[in-house]
């Protein structure tokens, strides 16, 4: 979406939306479905920044870095003791150089340009919406399909998640977290699938699991909907169905409740620890971690915020969770030597640099044992947009791509899935693709449910399908213009890893 960052700026995202009514089996929306959220940002100091403190996990180590915290004027969110992650508040520029001089104290820094007062300006763009009638002539066309409008679901198809559900829809031990912008789990596609136990709002650091706080702080954020009905849509003669139908789904809200929807690092803590904590098998990771589209290990800020988020990211790979990561939308070869950025920090006032990928990450897409997942369009080519890169992409999916026309009805290249208010839309991006994965992943985590994420990665990768590197210089949007360039061979490269995800051969 070319929001994935913005809509949780993955890449480009005009959505299409279905306005389904009851006479086509959609049930009238919740009058508390998404109840609004008040912006902690109110009530902070307009300088104040959020730091993220990483120290060693002794407790003697730990309150004396508490202490000089205190010392040093900040105020303490909260700490994760386990993984050695204090998340604190403080309005003094200094604070992170500060802290960074403090005995046990490995990194620390502020994971944001702007003060948490700040509230964006950016929406979600426009949405298309499509008549009752269009809505029941796609429903139509579905020729008898269990879900009305499956037939528009041409990326179930393509990864064989169709043919599977009568196989194996998978199992309810398995439950994928969605780690987004909230989950509408009133959306009758979603509630008989949906897990309020292990769903929380994370968005301040600090998990809220006060019922309903996963849910959207505003209809029009429907990333992490969308996202969902992907990965479980529930067959049940409603709408669409999910890759993995038999699965349960989990909201973990990590994006600010203002208008640009940004994901700061201590969000992101939070959501693998908690999903850790609460037996999630998977984790989708739709978005990178904001205000860096990269996070360079030679920047002590950007270098406290890998530290933190992966530490959180191992500690969750531990308690046994896989973690699933969209590539990005930028078409970056991200194994190359040097890549332009010209959207960081995009909390502020972005500013055009060249960053090392070697050094300099996409989070969480990049870090150790996170599933990267590169996007793929209706005809099984690289998404003009998706980034790639040998050594770096695991596993491709079904993610869009305006340039192919897809076999639905609609001839529609995108991605149909769940919105907020019982409504369905498209999507392209990697943020599309992730969910197709993480789907399979948990049919893979069905079938085989003493896997550890170690096992259960390496599953997902032999069961893909390898259409090698095109023959032809790749161009992507058809100008004429090589605009990407496949290294690999038949077994893995950089467009589609080992190849793309196939949901028939995970249950067979």
């Amino acid at each position: 979406m070319a929001r994935r960052r913005s809509l949780l700026r993955l890449g480009p995202a005009v959505p299409i939306v279905l306005s389904l009514t009851a006479s086509l089996g959609f049930l009238p929306a919740a009058a508390s479905a998404a109840p609004q959220v008040r912006p902690t940002a109110q009530a902070e100091d307009a300088r104040t920044l959020s730091y993220v403190v990483n120290t060693t996990t002794d407790r003697r180590t730990i309150a004396a870095v508490r202490q000089a915290i205190t010392a040093a004027g900040g105020t303490i969110v909260v700490g994760y003791d386990g993984i050695g992650v204090i998340v604190a508040h403080s309005a003094d520029p200094d604070f992170g150089e500060r802290l960074r001089a403090v005995r046990g104290v490995q990194s620390a820094g502020a994971t944001r340009t702007s003060p948490l007062s700040t509230v964006g300006t950016t929406g979600e763009g426009p949405v298309q919406y499509l008549t009752e009638a269009e809505a029941a002539k796609l429903a139509q066309a579905s020729g008898g399909e269990t879900e009305p409008l499956e037939a528009e679901q041409w990326a179930l198809r393509t990864i064989g998640a169709d043919k599977a559900a009568r196989i194996n829809p998978g199992s309810r031990d398995v439950t994928v977290a969605v780690i987004d912008t909230g989950v509408d789990d009133t959306h009758p596609d979603l509630s008989p699938n949906f897990s309020p136990s292990q769903s929380a709002n994370c968005a301040s650091g600090k998990a809220d699991t006060t019922y309903g706080s996963w849910r959207p702080a505003d209809p029009a954020y429907f990333h992490g909907t969308h996202v969902a009905g992907s990965i479980a849509a529930a067959r049940n003669g409603i709408g669409i169905a999910g890759v993995a139908p038999g699965v349960k789904v989990a909201g973990i809200t990590v994006a600010q409740p203002t208008p640009r929807q940004l994901i700061y690092a201590e969000s992101v803590v939070c959501a693998f620890v908690f999903a850790a904590d609460h037996d999630v098998q998977i984790t989708n990771n739709s978005y990178y971690v904001d205000p860096w589209q990269y996070n360079c290990l030679d920047d002590p800020d950007q270098k406290a915020i890998v530290d933190a988020v992966n530490r959180a990211q191992l500690y969750a790979q531990r308690k046994g969770t896989l973690n699933i990561a969209g590539a990005g939308n930028s078409n970056h070869d991200l194994a190359s030597d040097a890549i332009a950025d010209g959207r960081s920090p995009n909390d502020s006032t972005p500013a055009d640099r060249t960053i090392d990928p070697h050094r300099c990450l996409d989070l969480p897409a990049q870090l150790p044992g996170v599933v990267t997942v590169s996007a793929t369009s209706a005809k099984n080519t690289k998404s003009y947009y998706s980034n790639y890169g040998l050594g770096v992409i695991d596993v491709a999916a079904p993610g869009g791509d305006r340039y192919q026309a897809s076999d639905a009805p609609s001839g529609h290249p995108g991605v149909l899935s769940t919105l907020p208010g019982n409504q369905y839309g498209y999507e392209q991006g990697t943020s599309m693709a992730t969910p197709h994965a993480s789907g399979v992943a948990a049919l893979l985590k069905s079938a085989h449910p003493h896997a550890t994420p170690e096992q259960l990665q390496a599953l997902l990768k032999a069961q893909a399908d390898n259409p090698g590197c095109p023959a032809d210089p790749y161009d992507g949007n058809g100008d004429g213009v090589v605009d990407a360039t496949c290294a690999g061979g038949r077994r893995v490269n950089g467009f589609y890893g080992f190849g793309i995800v196939n949901a028939l051969r995970a249950v067979r």
